[in-house]
């Protein structure tokens, strides 16, 4: 006799591709006329812009590119100066075969952006971009149940609460401010550059929607009429929310990166700053759903077959918020700092047996005074390493969650530097949970007439489940007859109805 089985499909999102991709792009920039020669670079800036993403069956790319600014102090020793500039980027990754549509997040991190003047007249940029791009498609994986189960069959259902990705998507907002210098600071005249460094202080599902709140972090550099060097703070807090394609529960969970798509920093001609600008939040919604299967089956009095094969289903296996700490020290004599802006890279994973080893590399360039009061730069490097314990065949991921703000300690001939750089870790895998599918209910065997019908056995290792298995007894039994209702204690002695 054959058992009928039910499938009922469980969807969620299946990744395809997770991988950093390393571009460096050059500009020539002149210098206007009317403007002096360039004496000393003194500092350059880069902005990373994402303008648009492309899937295709074979591959996914997006397009954008870096507004750069370039700070150098003029030959004749007038104020400094500021050119600025567009470095184009694409970028492309190959899909695994003939991959069907899904969704995808682009992060984008500035490497690096230095300059140096090839004449009196014109500046070589270099600039690194790095970007991380995620593409996830939508699997159905089916789950089977019994219609009917005979008396005489043992059926061992389990369930597992498992967290899935379930849906991706973005929003794209407007940013749109009158900046309100504070009375302190001068009025600025020009602007030499501006950073969007945007993050999320709270993000949540709520039912069909993702809500989430956060700060622009706009940082400006900016000279007044006599020439002095400001750095203006501006955090343009915003609030959002997003439409999902279905309603979720509370256990629901979102994942935001948020990237620039145009940045466009103003004085107007009354002398107010402003700033028209545009950020795309990228989201990733996991929630836990909760799979009931037949794992294991067989019958006292019966021959039985079984159908079984593995629920493979891609799930989150651990997520955490780690911080660690760097230290940089520049061999510098500084009378005070004008602007410090920190960079990393995306963080490098590399297994070594059960530890995830992980790298964050990345560089700090400083615009100062020196002890004449004279503008100048210093740039180093910077790594952080740690390592975190995870299964051989999970996968780690590490993402940045904010640009840190370091703490400055001047003295004598030198700058110390320490932040806090706050990382998101997400430990993914598969199931391996067995699933019967199918069973085949065979003949009834004849009974042993010299077994007797109660036994009596020591608990070792097993539990309930495979000593009614092995005794060809049943739970239910087991636990009647010894008054029991959870697992028993290893040692402990059980009576054993066999004979049913």
């Amino acid at each position: 006799m054959e058992m009928q089985f039910q499938n009922v499909a469980c969807s969620c999102l299946d990744s395809c591709l997770r991988e950093v991709q390393n571009s460096e792009g050059t500009l020539e920039i002149r210098v206007p006329d009317g403007m002096p020669d360039i004496g000393k670079i003194l500092a350059a800036w880069g902005q990373p812009i994402l303008r648009g993403k492309e899937w295709r069956s074979e591959s996914i790319s997006f397009s954008g590119g870096m507004m750069v600014w370039v700070l150098y102090a003029p030959e004749d020793d007038s104020p400094v100066r500021c050119l600025e500039g567009w470095i184009p980027f694409q970028m492309r990754w190959e899909l695994p075969g003939d991959t069907r549509d899904g969704q995808m997040r682009v992060d984008l991190s500035a490497r690096f952006v230095d300059a140096r003047s090839i004449s009196a007249r014109k500046i070589m940029v270099r600039a690194g971009l790095s970007a991380l791009a995620e593409a996830w498609v939508l699997g159905e994986t089916q789950l089977f149940s019994p219609d009917s189960v005979p008396g005489e069959v043992e059926l061992r259902k389990q369930r597992f609460p498992l967290r899935l990705r379930k849906e991706a998507g973005e929003k794209t907002f407007l940013l749109s401010e009158e900046l309100t210098v504070p009375g302190s600071s001068p009025q600025p005249e020009k602007i030499l550059c501006c950073l969007l460094r945007p993050e999320i202080t709270e993000q949540k599902v709520l039912g069909s929607k993702v809500v989430f709140r956060g700060n622009g972090n706009l940082h400006m550099l900016c000279s007044a009429e006599d020439g002095k060097i400001n750095s203006l703070d501006f955090p343009l807090a915003f609030s959002q929310l997003a439409d999902l394609e279905e309603s979720y529960s509370g256990d629901a969970q979102v994942s935001i990166h948020l990237c620039a798509t145009t940045l466009e920093p103003e004085i107007d001609d009354e002398g107010m700053l402003r700033l028209k600008g545009a950020l795309v939040a990228q989201y990733l919604v996991e929630d836990i759903q909760t799979v009931e299967v037949v794992t294991d089956a067989y019958s006292p009095g019966r021959d039985l077959e079984k159908e079984v094969r593995e629920l493979r289903l891609p799930v989150i296996l651990d997520s955490r918020q780690e911080s660690y700490f760097v230290e940089q020290t520049l061999p510098v004599k500084a009378s005070g700092a004008l602007d410090v802006q920190l960079l990393a890279d995306f963080p490098e994973i590399r297994r070594d047996g059960e530890d995830a080893q992980i790298r964050l590399p990345g560089s700090m360039q400083m615009l100062y005074q020196d002890e004449k009061g004279s503008v100048q730069s210093a740039s180093a490097r910077w790594e952080a390493r740690s390592s975190l314990h995870a299964d051989a065949d999970a996968r780690v991921c590490a993402q940045p969650l904010k640009t840190p703000e370091p703490q400055l300690l001047m003295g004598g001939d030198r700058v110390d530097a320490r932040w806090e750089i706050p990382l998101e870790l997400v430990t993914t895998g598969y199931t391996q949970i067995p699933m019967v599918t199918g069973l085949q209910l065979g003949e009834a065997r004849k009974p042993d007439p010299n077994r007797p019908s109660l036994i009596l056995k020591r608990v070792g290792t097993d539990g309930l489940w495979e000593i009614a298995k092995s005794t060809g007894s049943t739970m239910e039994a087991i636990r009647k007859a010894n008054g029991i209702r959870q697992e028993p204690e290893p040692g402990q002695m059980l009576l054993i109805p066999v004979g049913m």
